[in-house]
């Protein structure tokens, strides 16, 4: 296939009239349209007005998507533990796979193609089958939950770690790797000790195997950690061995000098979710100083409850200004920074090798977007425009792997009608209002 329009092949390459050329699952050539079209002329042509690399969300909930709207206006522990848990609760395994359905729906709908996704205790199969059928590119994970849990999601220890790791051997690098297994404690309030220092034992065991979870999140949860353990989130994290480099800590809002050094110096992944912290009042992350001290950022939705939405586009838009005003400093986390916070940043978080970029050899994740629109005309910066001006609805095509997802805007497949409609239902079943 050739993709052709406006390429974004990365942050700093734009091609005005260019190309994107795929056989199998991966790209063999980017560059001038004319030159692909000489070079390959019986490729299938798919035109767009711009075509970028796939976005990467790099904390996601997609089976909070039931649960859309349900706990505005509250602060994140109630929020959590009146709302968004029980209802997690309810789901059974059918409740389960629409959910992820839907979450997934929107993600390739909107332009993600791929996902580091925060699942939830029970039934965490039928979101692996569900990314499986749909294509995305994905680092799931069970939940666990040992130490404080409603009823319904707490659980043994060694029986939460024990499922995970049979997930682990049943789903990690399924797909030629395209689906991967990230060991996934909710966070220090919920988790014994036991369960993170066997987190990281099993991460070790596991090649290739990732952690994923929350820190530093809002002020309650740090001086909740603190007063069970003595420690700060950070340190207490380091100190049970959920740091490193195979570790994707989301939030990290509320870090003092000492936590990020040790971010730092362990090579830990920060997920920024700007819509996510705002909603919640929870605060601003400190992210260009994380940028600055070489940590790796990446870009993150959260969940449809704490957002309302999993679009990339007003992900990257919410980062940039909520740093600029902040900092009181216009020129503060650019378009380019944010582009690259979306894309390599969080492939490199995610795991995945050659993914991020529209570069020979890499893997064909791809987006097309329409800019036939007034908020689109005039385009004089495509980077400014992704960035400030689009939305997740102006992505017609997606591709993930080699193969297209969406095309002409509507899900190639699966019925994503279906797919809302079986949401609906199982939507209108749930007890939503806090116990």
């Amino acid at each position: 296939m050739l993709v052709s329009g406006t390429v974004v092949a990365d942050a700093d390459t734009v091609i005005a009239d260019g190309a994107v050329v795929i056989a199998d699952d991966r790209i063999v050539a980017v560059g001038d349209r004319e030159n692909c079209l000489e070079r390959y002329p019986d490729h299938e042509r798919r035109e767009h007005d711009v075509v970028t690399p796939g976005t990467v969300g790099a904390h996601v909930h997609s089976i909070q998507s039931l649960g859309r709207g349900i706990a505005d206006d509250t602060e994140l522990l109630d929020w959590l533990f009146e709302y968004v848990l029980p209802m997690e609760a309810e789901l059974d395994a059918e409740a389960m796979a629409v959910a992820a359905e839907l979450g997934y729906l929107e993600l390739i709908e909107s332009g993600t193609t791929t996902c580091i996704d925060h699942l939830s205790v029970a039934h965490a199969e039928q979101a692996f089958e569900a990314a499986r059928d749909l294509g995305i590119r994905g680092r799931l994970g069970k939940v666990m939950m040992d130490k404080e849990a409603p009823e319904g999601l707490l659980e043994d220890t060694d029986d939460a770690l024990t499922e995970s790791e049979s997930l682990i051997e049943r789903y990690h690098g399924v797909d030629d790797g395209r689906i991967r297994y990230a060991l996934t404690p909710r966070f220090a309030v919920s988790c014994t000790e036991a369960c993170l220092r066997g987190t990281r034992e099993l991460a070790d065991a596991y090649e290739g195997v990732r952690i994923h979870t929350h820190a530093s999140e809002n002020r309650g949860e740090i001086a909740t950690v603190e007063a069970e353990t003595g420690m700060r989130n950070v340190h207490w994290l380091d100190e049970v061995g959920i740091t490193g480099e195979d570790v994707v800590l989301a939030h990290c809002v509320w870090t003092d000098e000492s936590e990020r050094e040790v971010l730092a110096d362990t090579g830990t992944h920060v997920t920024h979710c700007p819509s996510s912290n705002m909603k919640l009042a929870s605060g601003v992350a400190p992210v260009q100083d994380y940028l600055d001290r070489g940590i790796n950022v990446a870009l993150g939705s959260d969940g449809p409850p704490c957002n309302n939405t999993l679009d990339p586009f007003t992900e990257m838009r919410q980062a940039s200004l909520l740093q600029k005003v902040d900092r009181l400093e216009p020129t503060a986390l650019p378009a380019k920074t944010v582009f690259e916070m979306a894309t390599v940043n969080g492939a490199r978080a995610a795991g995945f090798d050659r993914v991020g970029a529209l570069r020979a050899g890499w893997k064909a994740d791809i987006v097309g977007l329409d800019t036939d629109l007034t908020r689109a005309t005039p385009i004089h910066d495509v980077l400014s425009h992704l960035v400030f001006a689009a939305h997740g609805d102006d992505v017609q095509f997606t591709m993930v792997d080699g193969q297209v997802l969406l095309d002409d805007g509507e899900l190639q497949v699966a019925d994503a009608a279906a797919i809302r409609e079986r949401a609906r239902a199982v939507a209108s079943g749930l007890e939503v209002a806090p116990s």
